[in-house]
Parts: C-alpha cells; sequence; structure tokens
C-alpha cells in the first residue's frame, strides 16, 4: 500500500491480506516501488505511483492493482494486461464531492473570493478609508448565463444538474452525445467550437488520454470570451498550461479557477500563484471524509472479491479475464 488510506477499508483488507503501508506523508521514491513490488501480490496505488512498463516487469508475482482513484493514467493498463494482472479503480463514488468543489471554484473565481479575502488580510481594505464602494470587487452573475461541460460523464452531469440552481443554460460537448441527458435535464449538445465561442464558464471534467491531453491551447483560449471562466478539475495536462498563463496575463480571458497541474505540488515560485484573476487548489477534488472513506472501502471490495477468485466490481482491463482468471 503506497500511502495509508482511511480505517474502514484498510480493516477489511486486513482480514484477507497481510499489509505492509509505506509510513510517509510524500509518495514512495520510484526505487522503493521497484524494490518492493518484486514482494507482492497485490498493490494499492495513488494517481501519484508510477506504475510504468518498468515496475510492472519486475513485478513476478504480482497479481491486481486496486487503484485508489478514479483516473489511472499513472499505470500502464496495456503492459498490466499482457502480464495477466488485474487493474481496478474507484469509480462514480467521487462524483458528487468533484461537482461541490467545482462550483465552489466557479464561484470562487466568478464572485473574486479568493481575491477578497486577501484584500481585506493584507490590509488593502482598510488602507482605502472605504467600507463599501459602487464599483469595488465586481464580479460576474451566474443568473442567464451559459455554462458549458467539456466532458458530460458522471461528473460533468452532477455539475450540470446543479447549474439549475443558478439559472445558468448548460450546454456540453463530449465524446458521446447523451441525448437522454438532454431530454431529462434540458442540456444542449453542440460541437468544440461553438461550446468555447459561447460559453461564460467552461469546466473541464474528461480523462487524461492521447486525444484529450492539450486539448485546450492558445487557439481554443483565444476562441473563447474575454469575459469567460475557465474550469479544470481534472487533470492538469488537459490544458497548456503556458497557454493559460499567457491567456490570464494579456485578458484573452477573465480568469481561470483549477484543481490540477500540469507538476503537483505546485511550485511556490510558479508564474500561476501571481496572478489575481486565477484560484487555485491543491488537487482536493474528491476531499471529503464520506467519499475518501467509499474509496477506501471500493479498494477494499475490489481486493477481497480477486481474492475470493471473483472478478472484481471494477476492473478497468476486462481483457485480462482472458489472459489470466481472477484469484491465486
Amino acid at each position: 500500500m503506497t500511502r495509508k488510506i482511511p480505517e474502514k477499508g484498510l480493516e477489511k483488507i486486513s482480514m484477507y491480506y497481510d499489509v505492509e503501508v509505506w509510513p510517509e506523508y510524500v509518495p514512495p521514491p520510484k526505487e522503493i516501488i521497484l524494490q518492493k513490488v518484486k514482494e507482492v501480490d497485490a498493490l494499492i496505488t495513488l494517481l501519484t505511483d508510477p506504475i510504468d512498463k518498468e515496475v510492472l516487469e519486475k513485478a513476478n508475482r504480482l497479481r491486481i492493482i486496486s487503484q485508489y482513484a478514479v483516473g489511472i493514467d499513472n499505470i500502464d493498463i496495456e503492459t498490466a494486461t499482457r502480464l495477466g494482472i488485474y487493474v481496478t479503480n474507484t469509480p462514480g463514488v467521487l462524483a458528487n464531492a468533484v461537482a461541490d468543489l467545482t462550483w465552489a471554484l466557479i464561484l470562487s473565481i466568478t464572485r473574486r473570493i479568493v481575491e477578497a479575502d486577501k484584500y481585506v488580510r493584507t490590509g488593502s481594505w482598510e488602507a482605502s478609508k472605504t467600507g463599501w464602494h459602487p464599483t469595488m470587487m465586481l464580479g460576474m452573475e451566474l443568473r442567464g448565463k451559459k455554462l458549458g461541460i467539456i466532458g458530460l460523464g458522471k461528473i460533468g452531469c452532477e455539475v450540470a444538474k446543479k447549474a439549475k440552481c443558478f439559472g445558468m443554460q448548460v450546454i456540453y460537448y463530449s465524446r458521446q452525445r447523451k441525448r437522454d441527458l438532454e431530454d431529462k435535464y434540458g442540456f444542449k449538445y453542440v460541437d468544440f467550437e461553438t461550446l468555447l465561442r459561447e460559453s461564460d464558464v467552461i469546466s473541464i471534467h474528461v480523462p487524461l488520454t492521447k486525444e484529450t491531453e492539450l486539448m485546450i491551447g492558445e487557439k481554443e483560449l483565444k476562441l473563447m470570451k474575454r469575459t469567460a471562466y475557465l474550469i479544470n478539475t481534472s487533470r492538469g495536462k488537459v490544458i497548456d498550461e503556458n497557454a493559460l498563463l499567457r491567456a490570464l496575463k494579456e485578458k484573452w480571458i477573465a480568469g481561470a479557477a483549477l484543481d490540477v497541474f500540469w507538476n503537483e505540488p505546485l511550485p511556490r515560485n510558479h508564474q500561476l500563484v501571481n496572478l489575481d484573476n486565477v484560484v487555485l487548489a491543491p488537487h482536493i477534488g474528491s476531499a471529503t471524509v464520506e467519499t475518501r472513506e467509499r474509496m477506501a472501502e471500493m479498494v477494499a471490495e475490489n481486493l477481497i472479491a480477486f481474492y475470493k477468485g471473483e472478478i472484481p466490481p471494477n476492473l478497468v482491463n476486462k481483457d485480462v479475464i482472458k489472459i489470466r482468471k481472477p484469484g491465486f
């Protein structure tokens, strides 16, 4: 186990497995993973763990990886499948938590909450000698605006559903059109360029794949309204970070709110840190007690099912079944 997970999951796993937990808060170095992977039958991983071809080919005993996350872009799925290693994840459970954070980011950037907090804490408000002014900290009202969702999966759908509370119209672009959701909730499907041109707030909810990496670059940012805001709670590499920096500095767009970055943790001297028109969060999309505990339980359920010779409920690489049956 490359990090300690909530006790609910750990207790269940310990009923079936002898568990060794990496004790540090920081991730284990790759050298440690390479060493330990030779000794284990099962591995619990996080997004920050590089489970690449080199690691997997040294894991002679390894039969299952239970990822404590929905995303699996840190794991070489093709190699795992070839070697008969089952890979599982924790889908669905964090959709509401990430959607809540997305709306917190939307409100924070459009109403300049972080900027306003800094204004008070640094004494700028006191220095102004003005308690209230008609033009102080003006933001954007959401009612009547368009919310553009890129990727209408479970998380994207939860974000879109909450838009009704704010009186926003939802347009979306997704790999697959969701006519049932259009009929049920009134969402409108549009092409990618139309979404970029028409949205007042754009929220990204796609996995990181070869197709989605750098899907938002200079061209896309320049298609957006100068008054629009960009929200990202998916993966940092979906956005060209250098292009976004230029967009924020040169006011191609009004602002951005980000929970994910190219390099995590974000260095404190990163250029994004010094901009007022961006809100930054340290990858906390699923960070609620309820969600993290349920994720731990799902990790346990996947491992226990495999131990019993059953197909894990959240198996990612289903083709692995043809290569090796579940169980030890």
